[in-house]
Order: structure tokens, then sequence, then C-alpha cells
């Protein structure tokens, strides 16, 4: 049998009226069947798993990859893509449902010349993640489902994904994966699979678009393509608590102005407020520096955040009042960090200092700034207050 043209990646645990609708819009696709695979992921030994994709392995190039362990989607997904053999990896979810035509338009326009691109489509409905606790759904036929994405067909000239409504400007911040395409050879090149050390809901594949977007690799919306994202049952209070912690991993592995403000105001209305904030601070930098950052060290026995403290390039501490402040015998840590979302855990300092530059941002951003410190540190101190 000829290698696939797309290996379909989805991580799956006990969501099986989701998975039997995602299949079944599989199985209805234009592209002929031997040119795409369907690899999944799961952590659990489930006969109704086994049921319900037991039929759709009779007509489908279907490879189920398990193991006996916690279920985390970032290793559900890896497992999978370790074992697909197709010309592009297409990461989606077990409640993803595909238009007909979906895979052959992916393919045949984005990478049937050997693109290198990684290509994001539309996944409408995420409004489930955000309105609340979803603590029952209505099961409903493939035919609803089928009608609702022949309702959406006109989201092509009018996309209603709110990551397509707003400009972007940074590449890895749209890397969500209902829906999104790399050429398998990057993959393998980069050695690109999931961070695995990320657990619990959300952030593991933004961080994975950081690392895409670093290898030069262009990050692509294309509104042409695109899904439907299926209700299930959802802890929106759970998941938002582990996806500030996960946030606070991302900006200790990676951190930057980016994934700062995408930790502090989302993803989406980062990309809307970066260049705002890029020329605000192009105004309150103080002669020699060229950023903001924080500073953490011991200052008279006592654990000291300073926030919006000016840096140079190679993050020497401009400020003479933190530089004599700090104790020159404990070790300091620098951080290219403004403050309006930090690494640290709640309480870990015992004082934290905002510092002038701060008081000259927009209150966008200096709301934010003194939450975080009010999170982070015990006494808050800010110039001129």
């Amino acid at each position: 049998m000829p290698r696939p043209k797309l290996s379909l990646i989805i991580p799956y645990e006990r969501r099986p009226d989701n998975l039997t609708l995602a299949l079944e819009g599989l199985l209805h696709q234009t592209m002929d069947r031997d040119d795409f695979e369907v690899v999944i992921g799961t952590t659990k030994y489930d006969e109704e798993y086994l049921s319900l994709t037991r039929a759709a392995a009779r007509r489908l190039r279907l490879v189920t990859v398990m193991t006996h362990e916690d279920f985390e989607i970032p290793r559900a997904r890896n497992m999978a893509m370790r074992q697909a053999t197709g010309s592009v990896i297409v990461n989606m979810d077990a409640d993803t449902l595909l238009p007909a035509e979906m895979l052959e338009h992916l393919y045949e326009r984005h990478y049937a010349s050997g693109q290198s691109a990684c290509v994001v489509g539309q996944v409408l409905g995420y409004g489930n993640n955000y309105d609340g606790d979803v603590p029952h759904v209505e099961k409903e036929p493939f035919s609803v489902w089928r009608e609702r994405l022949e309702e959406i067909r006109g989201t092509a000239e009018e996309p209603r994904d709110p990551r397509f409504q707003v400009e972007h400007v940074i590449p890895w911040s749209f890397a969500w994966t209902g829906l999104i395409a790399l050429p398998a050879r990057l993959l393998h090149q980069h050695d690109l699979y999931f961070d695995e050390s990320f657990r619990g809901w959300g952030v593991d594949d933004i961080e994975w678009g950081h690392r895409i977007a670093a290898t030069g690799t262009p990050i692509v919306l294309r509104k042409d393509l695109y899904a439907l994202h299926l209700p299930h049952t959802r802890d929106s209070a759970a998941n938002f608590a582990t996806e500030a912690i996960t946030y606070r991993q991302f900006l200790r592995k990676w951190p930057g102005l980016d994934v700062e403000l995408a930790a502090a105001f989302s993803d989406v209305e980062a990309n809307t407020l970066y260049p705002r904030l890029q020329a605000e601070l192009r105004t309150v930098l103080p002669r020699g520096a060229t950023q903001l950052g924080s500073v953490g060290g011991t200052v008279a026995g006592a654990d000291t955040l300073f926030l919006g403290v000016p840096f140079d390039a190679d993050l020497r501490i401009l400020d003479p009042f933190v530089r004599d402040a700090l104790d020159p015998a404990e070790p300091a840590e620098t951080l290219p960090l403004i403050g309006m979302a930090l690494p640290h855990e709640d309480g870990e300092m015992e004082r934290c200092h905002i510092m002038p530059a701060i008081a000259q941002l927009s209150a966008t951003y200096r709301d934010k700034v003194r939450a975080t410190a009010r999170r982070v540190g015990g006494h808050v101190a800010e110039a001129g207050r």
C-alpha cells in the first residue's frame, strides 16, 4: 500500500459520542481513503472505544496506539505521531468534525507542491470552551451535524473563528490543535513533538507552535479550511486553573513579551495588544534601555522582586537603585518579562517593587502588573504611590 498523503493524529479519552461523529466525518471525505490514515493515541484499554472504532477500521486506514498510563494529551499525540507514516501530519481532536472535502482541499491546495508551511484551519464552536460549565450534552445523529456543516460553508469568505478576525502578528499564538497541519519531514528534522511535561488543559499546543515558529517555518491561517468543534461536558473552572499553571510553565521555558501578553490577556487578544505595547515601550524606555523586565533577588535578607526594570539587550540591569539594593552575595534572576504575567508561584516573594516606568504605561498593562505583584509578592511598593 502506498504511503498516505496525510496522517490524522487524534488523542482520545472517554468521548465516544464525539469520536463517533468525527470518524463518520472522515468516512465521508472526498479524498481517497488510501490517501490518508487515522492514528489515535489513547492510554486506557477501553472496550467501548474498541467497539466504536471496529466498524470504522474496516473502511479507514485506522491505527490505535494504546498504553496503560494516565491520560495526558501531549503524550497521546506523541505516541500517535511516532507511528504516523503520512507525508503531512494533521493534528485534530476527537471533537473535531470535518466537512467532506476538507482533507482533499488541505492537501491539494497547501501541500501537493511540497510546501513547508504549518497550516491552521478555522474551528467553529470553541465557545464551548469559555461559556461556563457544560454538565450535559444531548446526543445528536450525524445527519444533524452534516446539515450544520453545510450551514457554515460560507465561513471561508467571512471567517467566524476569532483567530481569523484579528491581525496575526504573533506566529505561534494560533497553533491550536483542533485543525493544524505540518509536513512530516519538518516534524522529524526539528524534533517537533509536544512537550509531555505540560499536564492538564491548555497551552501545550501553543508552546508547540512557539517551537515550530522558532524553526523559521511559517504558521499560516487558511480561511478556506474549516471544521466544527463538537460540544462535550466541561468543567471550565478546572480547565482555567490548570491553564494558569501551564502558562507559568510556558513563561519559564520561553520568557518574552509575546508569551507574557498571551499569558496575561489570551492568545487572541495578545495579537492586537502586541504592536500597541511595543509603541508604548518606545516612549517610556530610558536612554540606553531596549526593554523592561523583572529582577528577583535578595534585599536585606528578604526575597524581593522588581517589576518594570530597564534592561539593555543583554539583560543587564540599568537602574542603579535596583543594582545597589540587591545583595551581591546572592544570585539574582533577570527575566525579559515586564510583570503582566510571571512564572513565579503565588506568594513566592516577600516583597515586590513596581518601578517608575510601569506608571507611564496605559492602564491596560499597568493594572496587570499590579495584579501580578499582589499575587506574587507579600508587601507591594510602587514608585510614586
